[in-house]
């Protein structure tokens, strides 16, 4: 399979597994309209800003994609649609109303001042999604967020491990791995790592 069709597939399975509605990207061009703040992580916040940095420098991506457990496929992408390609990290908002009181939260001092916060689904909240939420920060700065999510209906059942670095500010590179299992279909494992260039 060709370089082209592993990007495409990669795409197209990242699009499919982004089913919650209530986690669309905004237009980054749009005017901004105000957001509540939320008890947790800003991760929409971080992600809008994100894609506004990296659509200004017309930013490009080295791919690295597996599906199936197969063999490493490598492309680079000099032009990205930016609020397509990281569409799949809005599932990680946990600042919804609906989500309120919903994690715990425990922070840990690290080596050089650095904190990381993580957020853990409670029992009995049947909207959860993500059922974890990591961001290591430091100076007040996000260097690092890693998310778990898990979706269980009739028709689909998946999980996914989403993982961001962001360096002086800016992301730098990511990843995505996971497994989606459709009825009267196998089970699809997938992984992907970016780079921003």
């Amino acid at each position: 399979m060709s370089c082209r069709n592993i990007y495409l597939l990669a795409s197209l399975l990242l699009a499919l597994s982004s089913c919650d509605k209530g986690a669309q990207a905004p237009d980054p061009a749009a005017p901004g309209a105000a957001r509540p703040a939320g008890p947790y992580f800003d991760v929409r916040g971080l992600l809008d800003g994100q894609i506004r940095q990296l659509s200004a420098r017309h930013r490009g991506a080295i791919k690295e994609v597996s599906l199936r457990g197969g063999p490493v496929e490598t492309v680079r992408v000099p032009q990205v649609k930016w609020t397509d390609e990281l569409q799949i990290f809005y599932q990680a908002d946990i600042n919804k109303a609906a989500l309120r009181g919903a994690y715990r939260l425990d922070s840990a001092a690290k080596a050089g001042g650095a904190v990381r916060r993580t957020y853990t689904a409670q029992p009995g909240h049947p909207n959860v999604s993500v059922t974890r939420l990591s961001v290591l920060s430091a100076g007040g700065q996000p260097q690092e967020l890693e998310a778990t999510l898990k979706q269980d209906n009739t028709l689909f059942s998946g999980q996914k491990q989403l993982r961001l670095t962001l360096q002086n500010g800016q992301l730098n590179a990511y990843s995505v791995r996971g497994s989606q299992k459709l009825v009267l279909f196998d089970t699809l494992r997938f992984s992907t790592r970016v780079r921003v260039e």
